[in-house]
């Protein structure tokens, strides 16, 4: 586990120091020319105002460094130009803790602190902020009700002529300022959207049916809080009709969003409830009817009613997002099931809106909106105006039970309560300063709210020191330049290090002979530029290796190396020379003055057996080995080296009992009843069990402290008791009697089992025997009889 914390370590280091690298390289390969530029290339890039700074071949552009670069160039913190970004809060009233007993006016209630900041943005650089979101108890609020009035939407009117009671009554839960105003929308009253014959103008439904001329859309009711005149004027409607299936809603939601005063909203939160059974036609539907002007976003009622539908085409999508956003509208969309997905898929491109399901006949309206607003005003949603060119900005949200968001996620909050109180992290951060550097001015505003926070951008352009130039500085090649931030800023036509060439006078035969050294044919050594008959070195690839010198002749990178480091590490490279550290000499930094690492267990030097040479034992005896002399593989061991030593000066015997005292007086020696232990000690202690002679044990350690030897021995010896006979003898005449006894039995045992088979098998023979059991099966007759054969043949003559 240890490692591995230690690669982690070595890793991050590694990547820290890379990092860091990269960044200096960003600085310098940006070859600023003035500390306006310098600061624009990173956060971390700053310039060395000292006049002294530069060494002999360095261009001016080796001023912009990063600031840990600049401080080991011996640039001195006080030197150094490097600007920052703050954040100023100029606004920041408190969130308000309102409740119903309040009677505070919409215009005094306060939802998102603060409310007004100025940021000084340095390019790279991000300034971060806080904005803090409390949802207000009895929040006023007006409900704007749009309508479907084409004749599939007859038994759906009849439930709404008594909605603004009803919604009055169940609205007062949530809040005590409700208003409540109506709208209807048909169609665009051109062919082939209605019928345009006289008669079909005038009542455009078949059949008995009354129906009232068609028209896009009609301002019926603006906000109000009287609920009894909602209903009055709602039950005088009547249904209209069209041809085709999709209807003008959206000629309807562009009116009722950008014609503030008609509808009469206020700065308050906004709903908008679209009521329809059908589609919709948006921009580009206009054609059929050949209407080809987009959408102009304007107001066009003339006394309540659209004027323009002939005029101008359906807004699209996009617009109506935007006009939607602009004024703070939050949509609701009530549709039948059949248009459920059409709807939905809309309310993903609508921030801040809501799709319910309506009933057949728009009986659970009521219902509908009570829910569209719970899950609406428990979330909020950031939304910032256009950025300025350069400008980017990042969300982090903390929102209830401390959830984080980051992304896209990093702009809202869900599940928000009244009186829940959200943060908002923002960062934002510049890239480039613009080109006219004024400050510019962004708002950010939770969708659906009135109220927003207002951001001042200034953008840092310049050092401060740039403001204290002079202008025409004899410093400068008799006043050929600006002397800012400790340079010369060189006039048009000027250039130089302090300006001292013109661009149209330059001979390049008569200036490269000041850049060759000792009269070479080398220029700048090959390794820089002659700049008017001075070398100005090249850059590396590595920011952190430098050309220098009168003619760019010395560098800090071909110094000597050890364990392929630079100067080992252990110093630094100046004009291809080492200049090391303290503690460490040699070529390359590589030899150590300090003698720890040669530091024995016993605290000797190189155990008393050599010399200590850049770090490491030179043992002077070539027997001993190891890194401080510790190891001799061919000498004998310490217990070894010494038994004969502490046998005879403890107990007078072994093989130097008499020359004892010649050869064994080197250590002082304690006789003890109990060796001391190694952890009772506070230096090297080795413990020895040796045998005498006679076998007997004896026990004791060596140690050296303060250059004395010490041996402890315990004062006896463990010798092993003689052999007892009589047990002895009784044990091998018992041995021998039981080996007898054992042989007797196995022999007997043998011998039954031979008996046993052998009468088995006399009892198996017996019983396979075939003759009579009075005769004797192997007795032969004594008497033989023999026939004479030619007796028989005399017998057949006769």
């Amino acid at each position: 586990m240890d490692l591995w914390f230690l690669l982690v370590a070595i890793v991050s280091a590694t990547l820290g120091a890379s990092s860091a690298q990269q960044e200096g390289s960003i600085c310098i390969k940006a070859n600023a020319q003035s500390c306006g530029e310098c600061i624009q290339v990173s956060e971390t890039c700053g310039w060395c105002t000292d006049e002294n700074f530069l060494s002999v071949g360095e261009s001016k552009s080796a001023r912009c460094d990063d600031l840990e670069s600049l401080k080991k160039r011996k640039c001195s913190e006080a030197k150094i130009e490097n600007p920052r970004g703050n954040v100023t809060i100029n606004k920041n009233k408190p969130v308000t803790n309102r409740n119903k007993e309040s009677n505070l006016k919409p215009e005094q209630i306060t939802q998102i602190q603060p409310q007004k900041l100025s940021l000084t943005l340095r390019s790279g650089e991000p300034q971060t902020f806080t904005l803090k979101f409390k949802r207000a108890e009895d929040y006023p609020i007006d409900l704007y009700y749009l309508m479907d009035l084409s004749f599939s939407m007859e038994d759906d009117l009849e439930n709404v002529k008594n909605l603004g009671t009803d919604l009055m009554r169940e609205m007062q839960a949530i809040t005590s300022d409700f208003r409540i105003g109506f709208g209807s929308f048909v169609e665009k009253t051109v062919m082939p959207y209605i019928s345009t014959t006289p008669a079909r103008l005038i009542n455009p439904c078949t059949g008995n049916q009354n129906c009232t001329s068609p028209f896009s859309y009609k301002n019926v009711l603006k906000l109000t809080s009287n609920g009894e005149e909602f209903n009055r004027l709602v039950s005088q409607q009547q249904i209209s009709g069209n041809l085709d299936s999709p209807e003008g809603g959206f000629d309807a939601i562009m009116q009722v969003a950008v014609c503030e005063e008609q509808i009469g909203w206020r700065n308050v939160t906004r709903l908008l409830v679209f009521s329809t059974d059908a589609g919709f036609h948006f921009a580009g539907d206009g054609k059929l009817g050949g209407i080809v002007l987009p959408n102009d976003g304007q107001c066009h009622l003339e006394n309540n009613i659209y004027t323009m539908s002939h005029y101008y085409d359906y807004p699209s999508i996009a617009h109506l997002v935007q006009k939607l956003s602009d004024h703070n509208i939050q949509t609701i969309f009530a549709v039948t099931g059949e248009f459920q997905p059409v709807y939905k898929e809309l309310k993903n491109l609508i921030p801040k809106s809501a799709v319910g399901t309506l009933s057949a006949n728009s009986s659970n309206v009521i219902k509908l909106i009570i829910d569209a607003y719970n899950s609406l005003s428990s979330e909020v949603i950031l939304e910032n105006g256009r950025l300025p060119e350069g400008v980017s900005i990042t969300y982090k949200s903390i929102c209830k039970n401390n959830v984080v968001g980051t992304g896209e996620n990093g702009r809202k909050c869900s599940n928000i309560s009244i009186g829940d109180e959200v943060h908002f992290n923002i960062s934002i951060e510049s890239k480039k300063c613009p080109s006219h550097g004024k400050p510019e001015v962004i708002k950010i505003k939770p969708l659906g709210f009135t109220e927003e926070v207002e951001l001042v951008l200034k953008f840092i352009c310049d050092c401060d020191c740039a403001a204290k130039g002079e202008p025409n500085s004899l410093t400068c090649h008799n006043g050929h330049g600006t002397f800012e931030c400790g340079a010369c800023k060189c006039n048009e036509g000027r250039i130089g290090r302090v300006c001292e060439c013109s661009k149209d006078e330059v001979r390049t035969e008569d200036l490269d002979a000041n850049c060759r050294k000792d009269n070479g044919t080398d220029i700048c050594s090959n390794n820089g530029d002659c700049v008017c008959g001075t070398c100005e070195c090249k850059k590396r690839e590595n920011p952190a290796e430098i050309y220098s010198g009168k003619y760019c002749e010395c560098d800090n990178f071909n110094c000597d190396r050890s364990n392929n480091k630079l100067c080992g590490g252990n110093g630094r490279c100046e004009c291809r020379k080492c200049i090391c550290d303290t503690n460490y000499t040699g070529n390359a930094c590589d030899c150590s003055l300090d003698t720890t690492s040669c530091l024995a267990k016993n605290g000797q030097i190189c155990n008393g057996r050599g010399t200590c040479e850049c770090g490491s034992c030179k043992c002077t005896n070539a027997k001993f080995q190891g890194p401080t002399c510790e190891i001799c593989p061919t000498c004998p061991g310490v217990c070894t080296e010494h038994k004969e030593c502490v046998q005879c000066r403890a107990f007078e015997a072994g093989e130097k009992k008499n020359t004892c005292e010649q050869e064994c007086s080197y250590f002082n020696l304690l006789k003890v009843k109990k060796l001391p232990q190694p952890t009772d000690q506070s230096f090297p202690l080795t413990h020895c069990k040796e045998r005498d002679a006679n076998d007997c044990w004896f026990y004791y350690t060596y140690a050296v402290r303060n250059d004395t030897k010490e041996v402890y021995v315990v004062d006896t010896l463990d010798c092993p008791a003689g052999p007892d006979i009589i047990p002895i003898v009784a044990g091998v005449v018992a041995g021998i009697v039981l080996i007898g006894l054992a042989l007797l039995l196995i022999w007997k045992l043998l011998m039954i089992i031979h008996d046993r088979r052998e009468f088995a098998k006399f009892e198996k023979e017996k019983l396979n025997a075939k003759w009579d059991t009075q005769g004797n099966p192997i007795y032969k007759s004594p008497i033989n009889q023999f026939q004479n054969p030619s007796y028989g043949n005399k017998a057949a003559a006769l």
